[in-house]
Parts: structure tokens; C-alpha cells; sequence
């Protein structure tokens, strides 16, 4: 799919936005999750650095431009539904604005008692 056509495609919600997962292209480690608009989706596909909207300053903002930590774009796919992108990098530095690797750090649910043990 062209990026015409994944704009095109791309189902964003009443408010313009699309929430995009961002992997780690090689070990398929979830890093993050942004919004883009229509504008921040072409950008990410045309520029090969993932650009999102940032919905509390109200402005884009490319990864890494002022930590460094960049978003090279790898590969992107909407999915079934065309409501969520998933775009795979190559994260350069700390994904998360904490500085750590990943936004999924260190806050793991304990679903265990809610998973019956012979399904685990």
C-alpha cells in the first residue's frame, strides 16, 4: 500500500487521531504508544523518523529531535481494522520519555490467579 493510499485507509477517531505502537523492528519489543494525525502519519511515511501529535502541547513532535533518541522507520501496517498502526523501528537510545528502553517497564500486572492453570 502507498502512503496515499494507507492515508486514506487509515480510520482516525472523531478527535483526528490514530494510536500507533511503536516495535522494535528485530525483537518485536512494544516501546510505545503514540497518536498521529493525518499530517503525523504522512510525515512517519515519507520521512522515515516516526512523527506524532502530541495531544497535550498540541504540536508535532518527532522523536528523538531533541532527546536523540531517534525512531528510524523500519516497516508500518494498519490493522485489521484500520484504527491502529503499528510501526516497526530501529529505537535509537531510550524509547521513553522516563529514559528508560520501553514505555512497559517495570509495571506488569499480576494476572495470574485470573488465568486458570491449565491454561497458563
Amino acid at each position: 500500500m502507498n502512503v496515499d493510499a494507507a492515508l486514506d485507509s487509515a480510520l482516525f477517531s472523531p478527535e483526528g487521531l490514530l494510536p500507533a505502537v511503536i516495535q522494535q523492528w528485530d525483537t518485536r519489543e512494544v516501546l510505545m504508544l503514540g497518536w498521529m494525525d493525518r499530517e503525523a502519519l504522512r510525515r512517519t511515511l515519507t520521512e522515515g523518523r516516526v512523527t506524532f501529535w502530541s495531544r497535550s502541547r498540541q504540536e508535532y513532535w518527532r522523536k528523538g529531535d531533541t532527546s536523540g533518541h531517534a525512531q528510524f522507520v523500519r516497516s508500518a501496517a494498519l490493522d485489521c481494522d484500520a484504527d491502529t498502526l503499528v510501526v516497526q523501528v530501529e529505537q535509537i537510545g531510550a524509547a521513553c520519555h522516563t529514559g528508560t528502553r520501553t514505555c512497559f517497564d517495570g509495571r506488569d500486572i499480576d494476572v495470574a490467579g485470573l488465568i486458570p492453570e491449565d491454561e497458563r
